[in-house]
């Protein structure tokens, strides 16, 4: 997008935003920019409630195709956007729908849990969403005979199994940054930071969430850092919601969680959640496009499974 110069964006984007009737959502993992500018910043399940509730015409979805996809299947009635169609998740491609389909015939009668990092397809295969903040909470209304498979993150399943007690049948997925955190730079900043805590999401691997002092979702660790005492903390998951952290807590200090490569500065950042820029968001809200756009069986299929953890909460 070519910008005028000398115009100012976020008063263009505010303009823009009354015309059209729009709200602006963004993931916490956003780019600074676009989280001052959003109208509501929160995780994957707060996204989703605001999302259901709002009487805006227009959502403008700041994050990654699966949440504006969901944003989708609970506004049908209402045009969605999101500032590059190209901004995917490793994690939901990491459970093609057709594979899930074959794994799932493997495994019948098991009640079928998944993660809303995955597309509407694989949503549509489920019995319920959740996400990394009610996990724990959706699993607690299955009944304990009944069988769970749990996709598509087995770091997450791995930990709600842990903390629920209740064994689950993991499909092999991962998140491509919270992979890339290192045990070994994580314990060496410990040693250099011994007042620290570390915060990390459960999406991290077991090695890394051992470290940690505080294991939760987006959510739950910027609470963490206005309700912990600790004066410094090392943050292992996107650094995007450093942004929010220093906001909610300005006299405290935040260290981003290393990565495995010798000049990983980089590693943490998701690439896709980082190809929305304020310039692309302008120009969707001008073009309104992209656009989400569903089949309405597809929809009403992965619907019934976004509204039964809704009703959970």
């Amino acid at each position: 997008m070519r910008v005028m110069e000398g115009l100012d964006l976020f008063e263009e984007v505010g303009r823009l935003k009354e015309e059209l009737n729009a709200v602006i959502l963004a993931h916490y993992y956003q780019e600074p920019d676009i989280q001052d500018v959003a109208d509501f910043i929160g995780d994957s399940l707060a996204l989703a409630q605001k999302a259901q509730r709002t009487d805006a015409d227009v959502i403008v979805f700041c994050g990654v195709h699966f949440m504006a996809e969901t944003a989708k299947i609970l506004n049908p009635e209402k045009k969605v956007i999101l500032p590059d169609l190209e901004a995917g998740c490793s994690l939901a491609d990491s459970c093609p729908a057709e594979q899930f389909e074959e794994f799932l015939r493997r495994h019948p009668g098991h009640a079928v849990v998944s993660y809303v990092n995955t597309s509407a397809a694989v949503k549509a295969l489920s019995d319920i969403i959740c996400t990394s903040s009610n996990a724990e909470k959706i699993i607690a209304t299955i009944p304990e005979d009944v069988p769970i498979v749990f996709a598509p993150d087995r770091h997450l399943g791995r930990y709600v199994q842990q903390k629920t007690g209740r064994k689950m049948v993991l499909w092999p997925g991962t998140c491509m940054v919270h992979v890339q955190f290192s045990e070994k730079k994580i314990r060496q900043l410990k040693v250099r930071h011994p007042e620290a805590e570390v915060l990390a999401h459960p999406e991290c691997e077991e090695r890394v969430l051992a470290l940690a002092d505080h294991v939760g979702s987006t959510s739950s660790l910027l609470r963490r850092v206005t309700e912990s005492p600790a004066k410094t903390f090392i943050v292992a998951t996107e650094p995007g919601i450093i942004h929010q952290m220093q906001k909610a807590a300005p006299e405290k200090t935040f260290i981003r969680a290393p990565g495995e490569g010798p000049a990983c500065e980089a590693c943490s950042e998701c690439p896709h959640m980082r190809r929305n820029t304020l310039e692309k968001l302008l120009s969707c809200m001008r073009e309104l496009s992209p656009e989400i756009e569903i089949d309405e069986e597809l929809r009403l299929r992965a619907l019934r499974p976004i509204e039964r953890m809704l009703e959970v909460g």
